[in-house]
């Protein structure tokens, strides 16, 4: 079931937040484990993130994570085998290729496949301007004083 959502109260009083409505916007559109693996994503201390994947019957050499700007794409190809005839199929086997989207300055750090687990390690950086740091409060009267002196 999609509802759609009315963004444009917010846009008509909004600068700057045009990526935020186009990301809500896109998330109500599709399915957000479409044809993928199960996964789970997890926080990992102040600055970190894990991203794990249920991958069995993957070899690391099947799977592909790409980073593209903010944009990670995990994909996985099965080599083409003769299909044995189904009675039950509960395993999400086959191609598969799964999107992230990841907020700014949110790179990969590692990436390991272990018991049929694929796990992402990630880590958001900020650089030091936008990290937060206090500002001292002086009397502005007094920085005017001391511009005038050195003119």
């Amino acid at each position: 079931m999609r509802t759609n959502l009315d963004f444009s109260p917010f846009i008509r009083s909004s600068i700057g937040f045009d990526r935020i409505f186009s990301l809500l916007d896109e998330a109500t559109r599709f399915s957000a484990n479409g044809n993928g693996p199960a996964y789970d994503i997890v926080r990992a201390g102040d600055d970190g993130y894990r991203i794990v994947l249920a991958v069995p019957g993957y070899e690391m050499t099947n799977l592909s994570i790409t980073q593209e700007g903010n944009l990670l794409t995990v994909s996985g190809k099965l080599p083409e085998t003769e299909t044995p005839e189904h009675l039950h199929m509960g395993l999400r086997l086959g191609n598969f290729s799964q999107r992230f989207e990841l907020a700014d300055y949110v790179d990969v750090t590692n990436a390991e496949l272990k018991n049929g687990l694929l796990t992402i390690a990630l880590k958001q950086e900020l650089p030091e301007a936008m990290k937060p740091h206090t500002i001292p409060i002086g009397k502005p009267a007094d920085k005017q004083i001391e511009s005038r002196k050195a003119a």
